[in-house]
């Protein structure tokens, strides 16, 4: 029982040796391996095997060596190994040894240097080998066709084997590519899609809040303008219950467009209920502007037709970003005038505002320069442009100006 238990111990530790020795070895040890299985295999044959030529001696165990030798080197260089072997292989058979013997490793170096390619090398060693083939069947006086037929077949049966193999890996290498390519591809697709999700998201809050934040701004002013008084005298009381119950209906409109928003980021909410904001909201856009003391002129095309939803949603986003810059910049008191009309199947908006009013404060911070990143995008986003500067015609005041195409957009 004790001997039992010594050999499963020994069989155990040799299981989990074995797979480690490839890894140890290297590819030139394994190969090395392989050419002295072969030598020992060659020299078995010629031993064993009866032959009616010249006998086993020194110098066939010698040559044999030789053949089986050079194939240590076939993965580093399979042509010259085989070239090696094949020299090794013609004096072996100029002798009339046992002609068997060395056929296997002749085979491996074959089939190595077609496995590698190229083919046309693999056409042109084929042909080297009936060439060689010819000249030691000749050379020991000829003899029945078909003993020629058989040899030169078995190794060309052996070449077009390693072409099959260099095939098969070609092909496999390819569809590892193909699959390897559409993996980075969609990878690459989705990361896209990630980042215009998250800018229009960015364009969309950007919007949003910064135009009810400065209407927001410009509202509280005006009413801690009021309540500032000197000391004795009146306060207009309607008037700042009127500008703070302005700022709650910024916030709650605000409120409601940042829900509408979000819940189209959340996977477990209902989709939005309503079509997003268009060309039909910006008069209530030019009313929170007026809220905040801009003067707003609003002019829109009465023909201007039904417009696709995207365009729609874009002008109305370039409006209300246009309309924030304004009063932010320009001040309380600025005088805006906003334009819509259609001409050449394209909807043409303009926000134009005449500077800051004499007496306003304009805001002295610079801007970020997002808001006319996000219009451009916006534009840009439909097929259209924009351009923003000060006013073509020299006076002061900035312009926005948006020619957005209504044909090829979606309804």
């Amino acid at each position: 029982m004790a001997d039992d238990e010594r050999v499963s111990v020994v069989v155990s530790a040799v299981r989990r040796r074995l797979p480690e020795v490839p890894s140890r070895l290297g590819p030139f040890g394994l190969d090395a391996l392989l050419a002295l299985a072969l030598a020992l295999t060659c020299g078995a044959i010629a031993l064993l095997l009866p032959h009616d030529g010249r006998a086993v001696d020194g110098l066939a165990l010698a040559l044999l060596v030789g053949v089986t030798v050079p194939l240590a080197w076939r993965r580093r260089a399979p042509l010259g190994a085989l070239l090696v072997s094949l020299a090794f292989t013609a004096a072996y058979h100029r002798l009339d040894y046992q002609h068997v013997a060395p056929f296997a490793a002749t085979a491996v170096g074959a089939y190595t240097v077609a496995a590698v390619g190229p083919r046309r090398r693999t056409l042109v060693l084929a042909g080297g080998v009936l060439l060689v083939v010819v000249f030691v069947w000749y050379g020991n006086g000829g003899g029945p066709a078909l003993k020629l037929l058989r040899i030169s077949g078995w190794l060309l049966c052996i070449l077009a084997v390693g072409e099959t193999v260099r095939l098969h890996r070609r092909l496999l290498a390819a569809a590892r590519e193909r699959a390897e390519r559409a993996e980075r591809t969609r990878e690459e697709e989705a990361a896209r899609r990630v980042a215009e999700e998250r800018l229009r998201i960015a364009r969309d809050l950007h919007d949003l809040l910064a135009h009810s934040i400065t209407v927001i701004g410009v509202r509280a002013s005006v009413a801690a303008h009021l309540l500032s008084v000197e000391r004795g005298a009146r306060v207009d009381l309607p008037t700042v219950a009127a500008t703070l119950d302005g700022i709650a209906d910024v916030c709650r409109d605000a409120r409601a467009e940042l829900r509408y928003t979000l819940r189209g980021l959340r996977g477990d909410e209902p989709e939005p209920a309503g079509p997003p904001p268009g060309v039909a909201g910006i008069p209530d856009l030019v009313r929170a502007a007026e809220g905040a003391g801009a003067s707003v002129e609003l002019t829109v095309e009465p023909d201007l037709g039904p417009l696709p939803g995207l365009v729609g949603a874009a002008a109305y986003r370039i409006v209300q970003e246009a309309l924030t810059n304004a009063v932010h910049h320009a001040g309380p008191g600025a005088r805006i005038a906003v334009a819509l009309r259609r001409a050449d199947d394209a909807l043409r908006l303009t926000v134009a505002d005449g500077g800051p009013s004499p007496g306003s404060r304009p805001a002295r911070a610079p801007g970020s320069g997002l808001g006319l990143a996000g219009m451009r995008e916006r534009a840009r986003g439909v097929g259209g442009r924009l351009t923003a500067g000060p006013r073509p015609s020299g006076g002061p005041g900035f312009e926005v100006a948006a020619e957005l195409p209504l044909k090829g957009s979606s309804l």
